[in-house]
């Protein structure tokens, strides 16, 4: 595993009071729309370091405390925010792809996609872009959970996990040469909602009876069922779904739960020398597919606790949506990729939590060896119980 030279005795952070106070530590190129960290004392770049919560430049240890925002994040109602990007998007679309002049080497750097945060490929300087943050048809980021997992202990996760994988291919299993590993913030979109749901159903209760005689007598249980109907509220608050298209949506949602009320107003600095994007889907597209499907099972789960039994069906329910508001925002992932025979497979870490979740080949070398030796111990098996 790759280490980081040992910086020496970190000498003591620089305090950045209050924001409002003092300007922005980044330096900003108005013509590119961008912003880098520079080091005050050397002139390298500072990075955000999920060990100390601090920016810090790897190359003379000097670092500047964040001063994160206590106060909450902020949230939007969802039908008003639609309507209002509706209303304003003609006039203020901002192109995704973009290539910018990096402003430490002179390079060319492309963003493209839903990327918002990159480092140049020339100098690797870590660069953000403003203008989709400042856009009007797009919806700025509300909040983030800053890394806690660093470097080290991510390389530390990653390699437990793939060791543990024991018909993974050892070709896959090189995944140093094969992958790439770094860090990303991903897009996000936390809801807010309360309901109140009327439904009719049925309540089944169980019941046995002594059927047949002699030998075939047994008992058998019944359902005697009862017509059942209510109301029910539900609260919800943080269900998140993932924005981000291009990456395997069921293994990052296994990630989960995040801890939301760790999240704090979005400050740039928190995203310097990290990977970011900016959301692919659109907040009604993520509630369609992937936050309401999960929210209406959380209501069918209320809906049956209430109708109580042994069991219980539901024949119909009407759900009324008293609020349903949104916020943006980013949470940090460690994504390794590993190209093995021309297909991509993708292994996540929580930044937060350190949970491990990813896709592997199977080697069929290694599966048929598996079977032949388990086929061999039950054919010795059976031959040692058969002369005893």
């Amino acid at each position: 595993m790759q280490r980081l030279p040992d910086p020496g005795p970190m000498p003591e952070p620089a305090r950045l009071p209050d924001p409002g106070a003092m300007p922005d530590p980044a330096v900003l190129q108005m013509t590119e729309v961008t912003r880098t960290y520079p080091c005050n004392a050397c002139g390298a770049q500072l990075v955000f370091d999920p060990a100390t919560q601090r920016l810090l430049c790897r190359s003379c240890g000097n670092s500047l405390v964040i001063e994160a925002s206590a106060a909450p994040v902020p949230k939007h109602d969802l039908s008003a925010t639609m309507n209002m990007l509706a209303a304003t998007r003609p006039q203020g679309l901002v192109s995704l792809d973009k290539e910018i002049v990096c402003q430490s080497c002179g390079g060319h750097t492309q963003f493209t996609g839903s990327m918002t945060a990159l480092r140049c490929p020339y100098c690797n300087t870590p660069i953000q872009r403003d203008d989709l943050q400042a856009a009007p048809a797009r919806l700025a980021v509300d909040g983030l959970i800053p890394f806690r997992v660093d470097d080290a202990t991510a390389r530390k996760e990653i390699e437990a996990w793939i060791n543990s994988r024991w018909f993974a291919p050892n070709q896959f299993k090189k995944y140093r040469e094969l992958g790439s590993f770094t860090s990303i913030y991903l897009a996000y979109f936390g809801y807010d909602a309360d309901t109140t749901t009327s439904y009719t159903g049925q309540r089944g209760e169980h019941y046995y009876v002594t059927v047949g005689s002699g030998k075939d007598q047994r008992r058998e249980r019944r359902t005697r069922w009862w017509p059942a109907s209510g109301v029910v509220d539900n609260t919800f608050r943080d269900v998140t779904g993932l924005a981000n298209s291009g990456l395997d949506t069921g293994k990052v949602q296994e990630l989960e739960p995040w801890p939301i009320e760790q999240a704090t107003p979005y400050k740039q600095e928190f995203v310097a020398g990290h990977l970011a994007r900016t959301y692919d889907l659109d907040p009604y597209q993520v509630f369609g597919s992937l936050v309401e499907p999960r929210l209406n099972d959380m209501i069918d789960r209320t809906i049956r606790s209430d109708i109580g039994g042994d069991e219980q069906q539901i024949h119909t329910k009407a759900i009324s949506w008293h609020s349903l508001d949104f916020g943006h925002v980013l949470l940090p992932v460690w994504l390794l990729t590993v190209t093995y025979k021309q297909m991509p497979f993708q292994v996540f870490i929580n930044g937060v939590t350190g949970e491990v979740q990813g896709q592997r080949p199977y080697s069929a070398i290694k599966i048929a060896l598996a079977v032949a030796a388990a086929t061999v111990v039950v054919i010795l098996l059976i031959w040692f119980f058969s002369n005893q």
